[in-house]
């Protein structure tokens, strides 16, 4: 079983220890980072990467929609005003304080449902005059070649009118990585670095 990284960002420590206890409960997370820092989380997120971030919308410093850009979110909020505006990110689901294992557990779930649908569906792209059904599993790498792209699976590679960028974006984020101007990666197919 694939653990799913996290960090839990909170600007009330006992929130952070609450939803840290929670967290270990369930067999599936991977707290990475668990913090009232918001530039802890910051500087974390400059050098690696991470499946699930549960932040407080409201931070002192700086506000939690600010940071969400390529991780998915729960948001932990006891301000139901900001829900709306979360969803044009990638937010999970939005968990109103007080938060009961049970209301974290179902965000969680969701999440989990998430993950496993996006890594299951398939992708049609066009390549040689037809529709080419990919399942990303299957891609080792992806080569960006200006306006088009190539995609390297175990048997063939293809080629297809696409760029990296936005390619990247129909692609299981936890799974695929731009790790170079020309090149994407399955992280799940790398066997040393």
């Amino acid at each position: 079983m694939r653990k799913i990284s996290c960090i839990i960002l909170d600007d009330e420590p006992l929130a952070v220890t609450l939803l840290e206890n929670y967290a270990s409960k369930i067999a599936q997370l991977h707290v990475v980072l668990a913090t009232t820092d918001v530039f802890q989380v910051v500087d974390y997120l400059q050098n690696n990467k991470v499946d699930l971030i549960f932040i407080d919308i409201q931070m002192p410093e700086i506000s939690g929609i600010q940071m969400m850009e390529d991780s998915h979110f729960i948001i932990t909020s006891a301000y139901p005003n900001y829900a709306l505006k979360s969803y044009e990110f990638r937010v999970v689901d939005y968990v109103l304080k007080p938060i009961s294992f049970d209301k974290f557990h179902k965000a969680v779930t969701k999440f989990l449902d998430f993950s496993i649908e996006a890594t299951t569906t398939a992708l049609f792209v066009k390549a040689e005059g037809k529709q080419v059904r990919l399942n990303p599993n299957e891609i080792y790498f992806i080569e960006g070649l200006s306006d088009y792209i190539r995609i390297h699976l175990a048997t063939e590679r293809l080629v297809v009118h696409d760029t990296l960028k936005e390619f990247l974006t129909k692609l299981p984020s936890r799974q695929f990585m731009r790790i170079h101007k020309s090149y994407i990666v399955n992280l799940e197919k790398i066997k040393a670095i």
